[in-house]
């Protein structure tokens, strides 16, 4: 398997892990030292605890809130890729959000997991 191929699958297991509402399995793809920018709030987000606020707002959002991405692109330099992609939440009665997202990956120990995530809103 390609390393786009295997992010590509890392990121299509985050759609999966969301869905399902499985937050332990979502935030272990993402490294401890973790540093990002949600489209839900302003302030940087430091750590996975932080992290999981930010999924929690959506899964609050509606009864069964459902994560797309479309038209995935994966750029690898050495050690650390770059994925970038649409993004839609569906929240249910007609109510959709949508955007664009950057994850940022770093191999270490074998391992892909992000590293640094940048969500905007589509206006």
């Amino acid at each position: 398997m390609s390393i786009e191929q295997e992010i590509l699958r890392i990121e299509r297991q985050q759609v999966k892990d969301f869905n399902q509402r499985c937050l332990p399995a979502i935030l272990h793809g993402f490294a401890p030292g973790f540093v990002g920018f949600s489209s839900t709030r302003h302030a940087r987000i430091r750590g996975r605890r932080a992290l999981e606020k930010t999924f929690h707002y959506y899964l609050r959002r509606g009864r069964e809130p459902r994560y797309r991405i479309a038209q995935p692109r994966v750029q690898v330099y050495g050690n650390t890729a770059v994925a970038t992609f649409h993004w839609t939440v569906e929240l249910g009665a007609g109510r959709r959000v949508r955007g664009r997202g950057t994850h940022v990956f770093v191999r270490r120990r074998g391992l892909w997991r992000i590293v640094h995530e940048y969500f905007s809103r589509a206006h």
